[in-house]
């Protein structure tokens, strides 16, 4: 299994979002530690089999976020398969689950799949709507949701996801107190080094994504930012 524990910084990449070579040469040259391809609208086999093509021309390692069962492609290193704890639509825990597997089971390298317990934490965001997401209320039910992902469910990972905006540190501050021995990711609205920064001190990994694709330059100050580096 890629060892994800060892991640600090990932970029994650929209298959539905265009980027042009030269930006994705500086994406996984920059000293991420992962790519993390995914999207919740407009992802396909087709363009998730190109994005994957052309990362993998570098080392980086590239990881797919499954979001649709018509855009599963063979070839990556390792496959993020999400829970979603505070889906509203309860077809969205475990319908999927069952259908992916149903499907591809006999295919599946069990080594290469991780599952997370995905925290929707932005009710704006595309995949709160897809989902019908119940609202965060407070900190006290962010920590209790991660204690399901970890305690009752036994996940490896709970990722908090602010889809666009930036988060609140308390919150995942509560995320990070419940998960105990889990991994953390944190990934939303992160704009800026001295973000990334701050959800780094708290958050195991920092997932950054919507800045590529508007200033390119901002997201590769991520990376230093997250590890420390001037």
């Amino acid at each position: 299994m890629i060892d994800y524990r060892s991640w600090r910084h990932t970029f994650k990449l929209d298959p539905d979002k265009t980027i042009d070579d030269d930006s994705l040469e500086l994406i996984c040259e920059s000293g991420t530690d992962a790519i993390i391809v995914g999207g919740t609208y407009g992802v396909t086999f087709d363009n998730t089999l190109e994005l994957m093509s052309r990362i993998r021309r570098y080392a980086v390692p590239a990881v797919l976020e499954i979001s649709s069962l018509d855009a599963v492609v063979p070839g990556f290193d390792s496959y993020l398969i999400p829970l979603v704890l505070n889906a509203g639509d309860p077809n969205w825990m475990f319908a999927p689950h069952v259908s992916g597997l149903k499907t591809y089971g006999a295919y599946i390298h069990w080594d290469e799949i991780i599952t997370e317990g995905y925290l929707i934490a932005n009710p704006q965001a595309g995949v709160a709507e897809l989902t019908s997401a119940l609202p965060i209320t407070d900190a006290a039910e962010a920590k209790a949701y991660a204690q399901v992902a970890t305690k009752i469910c036994r996940l490896p990972i709970v990722y908090l996801e602010y889809s666009g905006t930036y988060g609140d540190p308390s919150i995942v501050k509560a995320c990070k107190a419940g998960a105990d021995e889990a991994h953390v990711f944190y990934g939303g609205g992160i704009r800026t080094p001295q973000q990334a920064a701050e959800m780094a001190a708290i958050a195991d990994t920092v997932v950054v994504g919507n800045v590529i694709y508007d200033d390119l330059q901002a997201a590769l100050a991520t990376v230093g930012a997250v590890k420390g580096e001037k």
